[in-house]
């Protein structure tokens, strides 16, 4: 009987040790700190270890616009962010700051398996939700209290914007990130007024003019970007109505005019888009497939205008020599674009670098839009909503994110020879993803950010 006991034991605990063995490999390890960093990007400061799930149902009596009466929600279910209509629920097991295991940041082999284990990852997603309701209804008070405070605390609203606005608030949140709208409520109203007719001033002056006043370059900057506006997004019959065209065209002259030193460059157009469907969220109810900009007044299309214009201007202010002659802020960050993919994965680096295909090929217009034109354009709302909760570090954050983009599909690009790899990359297979592939590429930019982003040596050659 003691034989049978000790065997019965010994059993019990060559199985606890390898159930011990396994949750502490380096692949499990990391997949949890990838969940973590998920945990951490929807406003935990202090994750531990998280389970992130998902709720199939929808929320029972957990209407936004009931808990937030200041707002009126216009943007379709299409349009909604993941925090519409994905509820996550949080499962705390300890106190512990986050932190990158030190390890990680060592070995690539580690980062690539653990990164690109979305599949496991998005099957543990689909578990049934406990906490969900209290998580999305706190994350809604969140908001409603800082906009709803005389002064807004932009670093808290940056905090909370980074995992995704809810799109009824997206308009005043953007206007307050971007710096357009002041901080201060009570000064609010007259600052927007004041910049609105400075606008309509501007395109007085500069657009609303005959040719013979104009000089022939200045010409010939119009006759360019009337052809690129019906190019805008063509897969959306919105950005086909003629008024809209003719307001991205008057936003874009004024813009170039008044920086001259880099005038319109093509790709410029894209960057409005996302302002555009944002603040005629304002007026427009239903899907964007059915709004018509010849439903609103001439005063107000004319503030529209002046909102998405200023807009443009505070965000390129901010990377302005991507845009000036031979464009060498993007040069810049599509070589450090390079480096980090060799840091993170190297087999797709060497495979690259083998098959002769350049970076610039292909990555140049990603930082020139700003990936518009690879993604849906139902999920660019959500992406720039983190864009423009980065600020002045946005720039920089653009690497990871489209490192990130790039290494989703790591396993077939290393199937690839030259001319395969170059058409795949102008096609990529983005059609019919969803917020869950979107928030995948955000939580693996954010977690090689914090691995990398202060330890340069780690991407020295």
């Amino acid at each position: 009987m003691k034989s049978n006991n000790n065997s019965k034991n010994d059993s019990r605990s060559s199985s606890g040790s390898l159930k011990e063995a396994q949750i502490d490999s380096p692949d499990s390890r990391f997949n949890q700190t990838l969940r973590s960093v998920q945990g951490l990007l929807k406003g935990r400061s202090i994750p531990g270890k998280v389970l992130l799930t998902r709720r199939s149902d929808p929320l029972e009596g957990s209407n936004w616009q009931d808990r937030s009466p200041g707002y009126e929600r216009n943007l379709s279910e299409k349009d909604s962010g993941p925090s519409d209509r994905v509820d996550r629920s949080f499962e705390e097991e300890s106190d512990g700051s986050y932190m990158p295991r030190a390890g990680a940041q060592t070995s690539s082999s580690i980062v690539k398996s653990a990164s690109f284990n979305s599949e496991s990852t998005s099957k543990e997603a689909q578990k049934p939700s406990i906490g969900a309701r209290a998580t999305d209804s706190a994350r809604l008070m969140k908001f409603t209290k800082e906009l709803s405070a005389t002064i807004v605390t932009l670093e808290r609203l940056r905090e909370l914007a980074w995992s995704g606005v809810p799109p009824y608030m997206r308009p005043m949140v953007w206007r307050l990130l971007l710096g357009y709208a002041p901080p201060n409520s009570d000064r609010r109203e007259g600052v927007l007024r004041r910049k609105r007719l400075e606008y309509l001033d501007c395109v007085a002056q500069f657009y609303d003019i005959p040719d013979t006043e104009r000089s022939d370059e200045e010409i010939g900057m119009l006759r360019q970007i009337s052809v690129d506006c019906p190019r805008t997004v063509p897969d959306v019959t919105f950005f086909q109505q003629t008024q809209v065209q003719k307001s991205l065209e008057r936003i874009l002259y004024t813009w170039a005019i008044r920086h001259p030193a880099s005038g319109y460059v093509q790709g410029i157009n894209d960057l409005v888009t996302p302002f555009l469907v944002v603040f005629l969220s304002e007026h427009l109810q239903g899907s964007i497939e059915s709004w018509s900009i010849s439903d609103l007044s001439p005063e107000k299309i004319s503030y529209l205008e002046a909102d998405c214009y200023w807009c443009l201007t505070k965000l390129l202010d901010g990377m302005h020599d991507h845009y000036t002659f031979a464009q060498p802020g993007i040069q810049r960050l599509v070589f450090k674009l390079k480096e980090l993919v060799r840091r993170i994965d190297e087999p797709v680096s060497r495979h690259i670098e083998e098959q002769g295909l350049e970076f610039l090929q292909f990555a140049f217009r990603w930082f020139n839009c700003l990936l518009i034109r690879e993604m849906p354009f139902h999920l660019v709302n959500r992406l720039w909503d983190t864009y423009l909760a980065e600020g002045d570090a946005l720039p920089d954050f653009l690497v990871y994110i489209f490192a990130s983009f790039l290494l989703t599909w790591s396993d077939e690009l290393q199937k690839l020879d030259f001319q395969e790899m170059v058409m795949f990359l102008q096609h990529l297979p983005t059609h019919n993803w969803t917020d869950a592939e979107l928030e995948m590429v955000l939580s693996r930019a954010f977690m090689w950010h914090s691995m990398f982003n202060n330890s340069p040596s780690h991407l020295a050659s």
